[in-house]
């Protein structure tokens, strides 16, 4: 066997291991999509319900919240970044890293200070590789989110809001992540969680343009003062909290089956690439083989030849 073609095996045998990796990672990734799906979908009915009571209670009450109520000149503003913990997703992690920068520089042209929190390795990495500041960090989790966890991403990002700016507060809370649209189209989207503002009875900075404006239309009906019982501000500091929690949740769900239909098309590429470099490699390596039969033939029927000279020579 040639030098040539034992290369061209070697090169076959490599791009099958990997055709096989890929594939098995495609599988993976195409059933976590489903699974990821269907918590979407069972997270939204209490998205919705909650985001009701909150624009019922803001809309039938005079009360002034500070969670609803908007700062005369903010200062400082928090961003919350969703990526994830791993790559192998194509342009998912970059992109939603590209929105958040270009989130960034709005509200630094706006004159306002940014507190980045941070959920996924690969976004902590590119911010710690720049050497920017983080005020906290979650990893570990965002292939498979709970609830729990969008608790404990909420609760330092509920205390910042909570607390007066000068104390190290908020003015407001912003959040980006990567909205899953279709199998084939993830979008990155950032969005303000707070303060809730309201225009002709629509929640304005509610889930995008399904949930939060349904939510806030169904709510219109109570536009009507009432008097709650506790008080319609101890209402809404019980409610806004489960609020932020739940929009957190609601984007970890989103942002992970963007990222696994993000596999799913990445490893599709490189298993459908894989496929194509075999049957290149197949081809050379055919071709090879061919030459080689044909140089050995050659050889024998020169060999066969020469013999016959010198036989045909001492016959003389």
């Amino acid at each position: 066997m040639g030098a040539q073609l034992r290369v061209y095996k070697r090169r076959i045998k490599s791009v099958t291991a990997t055709k096989k990796i890929t594939r098995a990672m495609e599988m993976i990734a195409a059933s976590r999509i489903i699974k990821a799906q269907r918590k979407v979908t069972a997270s939204e009915p209490y998205a919705k319900e909650l985001t009701h009571a909150v624009t019922a209670v803001a809309q039938g009450s005079d009360t002034k919240h500070p969670l609803l109520t908007e700062a005369e000149q903010p200062k400082r503003a928090a961003v919350l970044l969703i990526t994830s913990d791993r790559g192998l997703a194509g342009g998912y992690n970059s992109n939603a890293i590209k929105a958040a920068e270009g989130l960034n520089a709005r509200l630094a042209a706006e004159g306002k200070e940014i507190e980045s929190y941070i959920v996924g390795s690969k976004g902590v990495a590119y911010y710690g590789f720049r050497d920017r500041a983080v005020k906290e960090s979650f990893t570990g989790f965002t292939d498979n989110p709970s609830y729990a966890d969008a608790k404990a991403v909420a609760a330092p990002l509920i205390e910042a809001v909570q607390r007066e700016t000068a104390e190290g507060g908020v003015d407001e809370l912003h959040i980006v992540y990567t909205e899953f649209v279709s199998m084939m189209t993830q979008t990155a989207v950032d969005a303000r969680m707070l303060p809730l503002s309201f225009a002709g009875g629509v929640e304005s900075s509610g889930e995008g343009e399904g949930e939060g404006e349904g939510a806030a239309k169904g709510a219109t009906a109570l536009l009507p003062l009432y008097d709650f019982e506790p008080s319609a501000e101890d209402v809404l500091d019980a409610l806004l909290p489960r609020y932020v929690e739940s929009r957190v949740y609601n984007a970890l769900l989103q942002a992970a089956a963007s990222k696994h239909a993000a596999t799913r098309r990445a490893m599709k590429s490189a298993t459908d690439n894989a496929e194509d470099l075999i049957k290149s490699l197949t081809r050379l390596a055919n071709a090879a083989r061919q030459a080689d039969i044909t140089q050995e033939i050659s050889e024998i029927v020169g060999g066969a030849s020469a013999l016959a000279d010198a036989n045909a020579g001492s016959d003389r």
